[in-house]
């Protein structure tokens, strides 16, 4: 019953930047947690960064320095800036919600896909 909206992918230089939202719909909805994931053609999904309820960060190696992520649980939102982004963060991004709803049951929620093309 949860439905993600994505966006904020597209095409951009190397060195540029994008700024990828992801936000859950649903006034009994609450999120607070949640990452982003990504997939280049012939490879295997991997996660780039994910946040936890608490606030913990974690990055994949490859983005560290680059990417930040971040929320805005008043607006069931998670973010994803990504900086200086090179030919190989190219891919679908996908990102990834946690919350609750009705204020106790888990819910879990998928993104479908926004494309980023990094050119060099």
């Amino acid at each position: 019953q949860v439905q993600v909206v994505e966006s904020g992918g597209g095409l951009v230089q190397a060195g540029g930047s994008l700024r990828l939202s992801c936000a859950a719909s649903g006034s009994t909805v609450s999120i607070n947690a949640g990452g982003w994931y990504r997939q280049a053609s012939g490879k295997q999904r991997e996660l780039v960064a994910n946040i936890n309820s608490g606030g913990s960060l974690n990055y994949a190696d490859s983005v560290k320095g680059r990417f930040t992520i971040s929320r805005d649980n008043a607006k069931n939102t998670v973010y994803l800036q990504m900086n200086s982004l090179k030919p190989e963060d190219t891919a679908v991004y996908y990102c990834n919600l946690i919350g609750t709803v009705w204020g106790r049951s888990r819910v879990e929620a998928w993104g479908r896909g926004t494309l980023v093309t990094v050119s060099s």
